[in-house]
């Protein structure tokens, strides 16, 4: 890949070594492949992600989809799994043993606070749970010689909160992991501020298309065949047709985010200053506590933001439940605008501690803005709120 191009031409060249003069993909749907010789057989069973073996070491269409993404995030290789929650259980057990120790935010996609808070400890690996837009929490939480990894999300799901990634990449000792889901390879590049490996639920903005279920983990070579080596224990492939279907998001995933985040910031521009809405989160504002940071390392604001209803649990089910051109689902960075209450839906899974920690507050909605004129998204979200 040429290094020279912008991130919206490497969007339409990489991953495809598999083409041929093929300007699509093509699909290997298969699970198994004929092996010429016991040597080989011997030789695939034993290196890691043999391509023409068995799906669940390596398959050339999920490969292709790899590529790209690694092309896009800067990164030396990138591993797909089934989800974006398959991506991040792998890289957390692939790194760690019983007796380590992981730091992590509050702010976090719920069921990555779930695993880590739950799931961890029953394997005996420790958890500590910092303020991550407080300078300095993570670097005080690490115990030197214990802490094997520290865990970011940025932007952070509901709440658009941010992580300093200069100072996250500056930690030495325990690998650094980012969750970038809600910026994309386009929003931001952890790998270029020093952190170790970027996480993406490819689920949502890099297919795009709400039809293709993944997870993703990008950084250096050596690191990424380490998590391989787990997971292709754990079982967490990724199916060549949800690649597929990624892949073809990712040739429009530059147009799509352009037109995104201009309405997503038009949408955050009109409700804060509605009566209704108490405060909206989107790093674009002026307003957002942390839109330094975000100008500093966003190349976009993303194409999703929040907003905290006057009036509770029952502004907030009116609003989620008066849309008409949006729609109430849990998703997000499809094509279709979505709304969701996060205490009742993505986050319900949290202790009322927890959500108080994360700033869930019952009258809390999250609005993914999608490629619907924003104009017809104005006027719906207006009489929604009224």
């Amino acid at each position: 890949m040429n290094d020279d191009l912008h991130l919206d031409s490497v969007a339409i060249r990489a991953g495809r070594r598999a083409n041929g003069t093929s300007l699509s993909a093509p699909l290997w749907g298969s699970s198994a492949w004929v092996t010429p010789s016991l040597d080989d057989a011997r030789r695939m069973s034993t290196a890691p992600r043999s391509e023409h073996f068995y799906s669940r070491y390596a398959n050339p269409t999920v490969n292709a989809f790899e590529d790209a993404v690694a092309a896009l995030e800067g990164a030396e290789a990138s591993l797909a799994f089934g989800s974006g929650m398959g991506a991040i259980a792998s890289t957390v057990m692939a790194l760690c043993s019983p007796g380590d120790h992981v730091v992590a935010q509050h702010h976090l996609y719920s069921g990555t606070h779930l695993f880590l808070s739950g799931v961890c400890a029953r394997f005996g690996i420790d958890v500590t749970f910092v303020d991550g837009t407080a300078p300095g929490a993570f670097a005080e939480a690490v115990r030197p010689g214990r802490t094997m990894l520290v865990v970011a999300e940025t932007p952070a799901n509901p709440q658009l909160s941010l992580v300093d990634l200069d100072e996250l990449g500056a930690l030495a000792g325990p690998f650094t992991v980012v969750d970038s889901t809600f910026a994309t390879p386009l929003g931001q590049q952890p790998l270029a501020h020093g952190v170790d490996l970027v996480v993406h639920s490819a689920t949502k903005g890099i297919a795009g298309h709400n039809d293709a279920t993944l997870g993703v983990v990008s950084g250096q070579h050596d690191l990424v065949e380490a998590i391989w080596g787990y997971a292709v224990l754990h079982g967490a492939c990724a199916s060549p047709f949800d690649a597929l279907n990624a892949l073809r998001g990712i040739r429009t995933l530059p147009v799509r985010l352009e037109r995104q985040c201009a309405s997503a910031q038009r949408i955050a521009e009109v409700l804060e200053a509605h009566p209704a809405v108490g405060t909206v989160s989107y790093p674009g504002l002026p307003s957002h506590p942390q839109h330094d940071l975000a100008r500093r390392q966003m190349r976009h604001f993303g194409s999703v933001l929040s907003a905290d209803l006057r009036g509770g649990l029952e502004a907030g089910r009116r609003f989620v439940e008066g849309v008409r051109v949006a729609q109430m689902a849990p998703s997000l960075g499809g094509p279709e605008t979505l709304v969701t209450s996060p205490a009742n839906s993505t986050h319900a899974g949290l202790h009322s501690r927890e959500l108080e920690a994360a700033g869930i507050t019952p009258g809390l909605v999250r609005i993914s803005v999608g490629l619907e004129h924003p104009d017809d998204l104005v006027a719906d979200l207006l009489q929604a709120l009224g």
